[in-house]
C-alpha cells in the first residue's frame, strides 16, 4: 500500500490585447510567424516593456486563488536551451510571484464517494509563452506567433493523491477562469495546459522522487496519466525499485507515459534578475481595481440561483458551468416576469431551467453553438420567456412549446407569431370543450357507465377519466386544454348542472 503525492502547475493565456512584453497580438491561428517583433523574437537591443494588463489578470486571478499579494514583484530570467525561444531565455518570476500561498476548495463524486477537499496554491507567476515547434518527418518548423504570449503559471502544492481529484480540480479552475473572462480555458488550443508532478511512497513518509508529466492537453488525460503514473511507481516499488526523476510525456494512443528527458532542477536555469523590468510597486489604488474587477464566482452563482428561484443544486450548478448561459437564463426568467407580473421567479424558473439543460443545449450542440456563445442563439431570452410565459398559463402543452422552440431557432421567428400560424394555442374556453365531450359521452357509454358505478375504485375512476379526457383531447385535434376537459368530464358525468368550473392558467 502506497501513497501518492500530486501537485499540478497550470499554464494559462491570458486573454490581454497584446503580448506580455510588446505590442504584437496574441491571435491563435493566425499566418504562422505573422505576429512577430524585434522584442518577441529576441533581436539584439530590443527592450521589453511590460503589459500591464497581464498583471491586472493574474492579480484578479490570484485573489480569487485566496493568494497574497505582494506589495512589490519582478521578474527574472529563465536561462536554458529553448529551440521555441529565440533570445534563449525566458522572462518570468522566481523570488516575487504576483501571487503567494493559496487555496482552492473542490468538490465531487469519486468513485460513488462525496469528497470535498481543500487544495493549497503555493504560487501564481507572470511569464511568456514560447513558440510552438511544428515536426514533420525529419523537418523542425517553428511558429514565433505564441512567443511572448502573457501566461499565469498556477502552482499547487502536493495535496492531491489521485488522477480524480486533479481532473476535479482542472475542472473547478478552467470555470474560474473562464468566469474571470482572463482565459478562454481552450485546453485543446493549448491556452490552458497543465503539467502534472507525481510521487509516490510509503505512507506517513512523504514525498518521494517525482517525476513530471508535461503538457496535458485535456482533464481526462490529466486524470489517466496520473494514475498511470501512480501504477507505474507502485509496480516498481513492488520490484525493489524507484523511479528515476525525469520528465515523461502522455502517449494518447498508447495510453501511457513515454520518457523526455531527464529532470532539471533550478540550478540548471541559472535565474538571475531581468534588469530592463524595474520592480513593480502594486499600491492600494490597483489592488481595489483589482478587487472591484472580480464578478460573482460561479459556485457563489449556483448557491444564489438555487435558492432564489427554487432549481436544485445540481440543476443550479450545471447553468452556471457557463457564464453565459448563467446569465441566459437569469436574462429569461427576468423577462418572463415581466411580460407577466403574476408569474414568480420561482415558477418561471424550473420550466426554463429544465428546457435549457435539455432542449436547448440539444439545440445548441446540434448546430455548432457554443454554450459561451448562447448570445448569438436564435431563442434569445426574451423569446424563451415569452414561450414560458404562455406554457406556464396553460396555452400551449409542453410538446408543442418544444417544437415552437426548434422552428424559433430554425426560422429566427416570436414564439407567439408561431403558436398562432400553426394553430397551437390550447382551447380553453369550457363551453366549447364541452360539446367535444358530449359526443365523447355517447360514444364511450361503457366507460361512463363504468365511472358512474358506486363500486368502481379511486384508481379504476381515475383511470377512466384519463382515458374521456384523451378521448376528448383526440376530438380538439389535440388542442384542448387537459385540465379543463378533466373538469368538464367530472361535471358530465355526475349529471350536474350548472357552469363548468373556471380554470385558472396560472395554477398548471
Amino acid at each position: 500500500m502506497y501513497q501518492a503525492f500530486i501537485g499540478l502547475e497550470i499554464h494559462i493565456q491570458l486573454l490581454t490585447k497584446t503580448k506580455a512584453f510588446c505590442g504584437c497580438r496574441p491571435e491563435f491561428g493566425d499566418e504562422p510567424n505573422s505576429n512577430i517583433c524585434p522584442v518577441c523574437m529576441g533581436y539584439p537591443g530590443a527592450l521589453p516593456s511590460l503589459n500591464i494588463e497581464a498583471v491586472r489578470m493574474g492579480c484578479i486571478t490570484a485573489r480569487t486563488l485566496n493568494c497574497i499579494i505582494p506589495e512589490k514583484t519582478w521578474f527574472e530570467r529563465k536561462q536554458y536551451f529553448y529551440p521555441d525561444l529565440s533570445r534563449n531565455y525566458q522572462i518570468t518570476q522566481l523570488a516575487s510571484s504576483i501571487g503567494q500561498r493559496g487555496y482552492i476548495d473542490i468538490e465531487g463524486n469519486i468513485g460513488g464517494k462525496h469528497i470535498k477537499k481543500r487544495l493549497r496554491i503555493k504560487e501564481c507567476h507572470i511569464e511568456e509563452d514560447t513558440a510552438k515547434m511544428i515536426h514533420t518527418g525529419a523537418v523542425s518548423l517553428v511558429d514565433y506567433n505564441r512567443a511572448g504570449v502573457p501566461l499565469l503559471e498556477i502552482v499547487t502544492e502536493p495535496d492531491m493523491e489521485t488522477g480524480e481529484e486533479a481532473e476535479l480540480f482542472i475542472q473547478r479552475l478552467r470555470r474560474l477562469v473562464r468566469y474571470l473572462s482572463v482565459c478562454d480555458g481552450n485546453m485543446e488550443e493549448g491556452s490552458l495546459r497543465a503539467d502534472a508532478n507525481v510521487s509516490v511512497n510509503f505512507p506517513g513518509m512523504g514525498p518521494g522522487k517525482k517525476v513530471e508529466i508535461k503538457n496535458l492537453n485535456s482533464s481526462r488525460y490529466v486524470k489517466l496519466g496520473i494514475n498511470h503514473e501512480i501504477a507505474r511507481h507502485a509496480a516498481l516499488m513492488d520490484a525493489g525499485e524507484t523511479a528515476e526523476p525525469e520528465t515523461r510525456l502522455w502517449n494518447e494512443k498508447r495510453s501511457e507515459t513515454v520518457p523526455m528527458r531527464r529532470k532539471e532542477n533550478s540550478a540548471d536555469y541559472r535565474y538571475h534578475t531581468e534588469y530592463d523590468l524595474p520592480v513593480l510597486h502594486l499600491d492600494e489604488a490597483f489592488i481595489k481595481s483589482v478587487d472591484d474587477a472580480i464578478p460573482e464566482l460561479p459556485h457563489e452563482r449556483a448557491g444564489r440561483i438555487a435558492e432564489e428561484y427554487g432549481i436544485t443544486m445540481e440543476q443550479a450548478d450545471l447553468i452556471c458551468g457557463e457564464k453565459a448561459l448563467a446569465g441566459y437564463f437569469e436574462d429569461a426568467v427576468t423577462e418572463s416576469i415581466k411580460i407577466d407580473s403574476e408569474l414568480t421567479k420561482k415558477r418561471a424558473a424550473p420550466l426554463i431551467a429544465n428546457w435549457l439543460l435539455q432542449d436547448i443545449k440539444y439545440i445548441l450542440g446540434r448546430e455548432n453553438i457554443a454554450l459561451r456563445d448562447i448570445s448569438t442563439f436564435r431563442l434569445n431570452p426574451p423569446r424563451l420567456a415569452s414561450l414560458a410565459v404562455m406554457t406556464a398559463a396553460g396555452k400551449i402543452t409542453g410538446k408543442n412549446a418544444r417544437q415552437c422552440m426548434e422552428i424559433a431557432a430554425a426560422e429566427d421567428k416570436d414564439p407567439p407569431q408561431i403558436v398562432k400560424e400553426r394553430g397551437w394555442e390550447l382551447i380553453c374556453d369550457p363551453q366549447i370543450i364541452a360539446r367535444a365531450a358530449d359526443a365523447v359521452i355517447v360514444a364511450e357509454a361503457k366507460a361512463v357507465t363504468e365511472l358512474k358505478a358506486a363500486e368502481t375504485s379511486e384508481k379504476q375512476r381515475q383511470t377512466l377519466i384519463t382515458y374521456l379526457v384523451g378521448k376528448v383531447l383526440a376530438a380538439t385535434g389535440g388542442m384542448a386544454d387537459p385540465k379543463i376537459a378533466a373538469d368538464v368530464i367530472k361535471v358530465k358525468v355526475r349529471g350536474q348542472e350548472g357552469e363548468f368550473p373556471q380554470v385558472s392558467f396560472k395554477t398548471l
